[in-house]
């Protein structure tokens, strides 16, 4: 059994929300996307790159496969319209199925797992991780880092032929979660505090990402806000 909670935020700076997100508990599948690009191409992108992979997995294809031909769809799109400004998107999805679950991501949308202890399964694909995997920014500055927000790699943006999609995966288990977020969410709230609020087991799914979403507003809101909370029973 699936229970999950999914909601999103314009936040409290920006005057149009360029996030989107998918859940189908039926499909198994559950994303987050962040678009980026001036007049709305943000949110055409984070849309176009949804509906790719949803459209891929009720065809049968891998996550990791859905995600590579959403990317290779978005760069179409936009060499079509021969537009100057960006369209590009983040994404962090995950897939279960077969009593097993994959996940995959593209940016520095996260994917958190609750499984005995909350910790976080992707990497952001983005300038200041690869500081800190290079040695040269010790971790507990890269969430203040000016630069944090400087992404290495996006579906659009990035060539398809270039992407580097993260992937990991594993069994299902009862009592496991998965928390997907956008940055909007983690650039105010630490590990811990997202853990706080995914572990309470006397919330519903939905009122711990109600509370997860009012927490990121109280931290400044300073971006759209998209969270989805999965727990497996």
């Amino acid at each position: 059994m699936i229970e999950f909670g999914h909601g999103t935020h314009v936040g409290l700076r920006r005057t149009r929300n360029e996030d989107t997100y998918y859940a189908d508990p039926d499909l198994g599948l559950f994303l987050v996307a962040d678009g980026m690009g001036g007049h709305q191409h943000g949110e055409v992108a984070a849309a176009l790159a949804r509906d790719a992979v949803v459209e891929q997995i009720r065809l049968g294809q891998p996550l990791h496969d859905a995600v590579r031909l959403a990317a290779e769809q978005l760069e179409q799109h936009a060499y079509r319209r021969r537009d100057t400004l960006p369209m590009g998107t983040t994404l962090a999805a995950l897939h279960l199925h077969d009593e097993a679950y994959d996940v995959a991501w593209v940016g520095d949308s996260r994917i958190y797992q609750l499984a005995g202890e909350f910790h976080l399964i992707s990497h952001d694909h983005s300038l200041v991780q690869e500081l800190v995997n290079a040695g040269r920014l010790d971790p507990e500055l890269a969430a203040r880092h000016p630069q944090r927000n400087v992404l290495t790699q996006a579906l659009g943006i990035t060539a398809a032929g270039q992407l580097h999609i993260g992937v990991a995966g594993g069994q299902q288990r009862p009592g496991h979660a998965f928390l997907l977020c956008t940055d909007g969410l983690t650039d105010g709230l630490d590990t811990a505090s997202l853990a706080g609020l995914v572990q309470r087991s006397d919330l519903a799914a939905q009122e711990c990402v109600d509370h997860l979403l009012l927490a990121g507003l109280d931290a400044g809101g300073n971006d759209n806000l998209t969270a989805i909370l999965i727990r497996l029973r």
